[in-house]
């Protein structure tokens, strides 16, 4: 009997062999691969039922077995994982552990400082990304953007575009798939990210000055318009604030150029003309809401500017892109003069 029961328990444990080797033979390779999701938080159990499914490995129950042996399946990471049969359990546990995901297919794209809404729809749209007049769409309707820095955006049916100045210009990379409402979400929070780098009083500092944060948007993009010399940015802020304080229209071409349907190379004295909120030239005070999306340096002069005399600039013709300042309209004048002879 004793010998019956050592034959019989040869016989059980050649089978229990067999069977473990047999299951943790690799699954015959066709050349295919499969994608495997891991959410998170799954358990070892629901992976190799998953990986069994999938025909990566041939027996669940052994591949939860041998993750005990090892020690294995408390590092596996979760994400969609590209796999094929042919994978041997180390391969597979190597893969879970480093967590060699599949790259998801992204979008990436530049937007450049001083660019308006349809100019960010049109770049979009070129690159493939989005039907511009949807963006445009979605930009005239904020309701469904949730940011404290839309709290002060106005109901005023004289801006053009609500969320103009919104939508910060950086590089941005997001999925294939972003829909225009996920592009102008991430391009709103980018203020979180960059309105941090400012001195801790900058809010202090805007509420002393009388703004909210729609107002200070709107001045920093008349900076981001008017200039292109760093340094400047600062005394073009003091002008604005110092022809605001007494009284003057600000006189900023760009406005203008914003008002217009199509910008134009050269202004003329008749589109200075233009019936336009907009149009500094006609209306006194700031327009009634930004022009363009400003950088982190606009925002920084408009908030922090130079204090000057100057009510005047023009801007010089060498090419340097400065521009010469007068406290006066007669100083102006002249510089107006020297300026057309460089």
């Amino acid at each position: 009997m004793l010998l019956i029961f050592f034959l019989l328990l040869a016989v059980l444990v050649t089978l229990i062999a067999l069977y473990i080797v047999n299951g943790m033979k690799p699954t015959a390779s066709n050349g295919e691969t499969a994608r495997v999701t891991i959410q998170p938080g799954s358990g070892s159990k629901q992976i190799a039922e998953m990986l069994e499914q999938e025909g990566i490995i041939r027996n669940q129950w052994v591949f939860i077995g041998y993750l005990r042996y090892k020690k294995e399946g408390l590092r596996f990471q979760a994400g969609e994982y590209e796999m094929s049969p042919g994978m041997t359990f180390d391969q597979i546990i190597a893969k879970l552990n480093s967590g060699d995901i599949v790259k998801e297919e992204m979008m990436r794209f530049t937007i450049p400082e001083g660019f308006t809404i349809r100019q960010i729809a049109e770049r979009l749209s070129e690159q493939g990304f989005v039907d511009a007049e949807e963006f445009i769409q979605i930009a005239q309707d904020p309701s469904a953007v949730q940011s404290p820095w839309l709290d002060s955006l106005p109901e005023d049916p004289n801006v053009k575009y609500r969320l103009e100045g919104y939508l910060f210009p950086e590089t941005y990379e997001l999925k294939l798939d972003s829909t225009p409402k996920d592009i102008i979400v991430r391009m709103v929070d980018e203020w979180n990210r960059k309105l941090a780098k400012l001195p801790p009083d900058w809010q202090n500092v805007m509420k002393e000055r009388g703004l909210s944060f729609h107002q200070l948007l709107t001045l920093a993009s008349l900076i981001e318009r008017e200039v292109a010399v760093e340094d400047e940015r600062p005394l073009v802020a003091g002008v604005i604030y110092n022809r605001i304080q007494q009284g003057m229209k600000l006189q900023i071409d760009a406005t203008v150029q914003y008002a217009l349907d199509k910008p134009k190379e050269r202004l003329y004295y008749k589109d200075l003309e233009v019936d336009s909120p907009y149009n500094t030239y006609e209306n006194a005070g700031l327009p009634p809401g930004p022009i363009a999306s400003p950088s982190l340096s606009s925002i920084e002069a408009a908030l922090y500017p130079q204090e000057t005399k100057y009510l005047y600039y023009v801007t010089k013709k060498d090419g340097s892109q400065r521009h010469l300042f007068a406290e006066t309209y007669s100083e102006h004048l002249k510089n107006k003069e020297e300026s057309e002879k460089q």
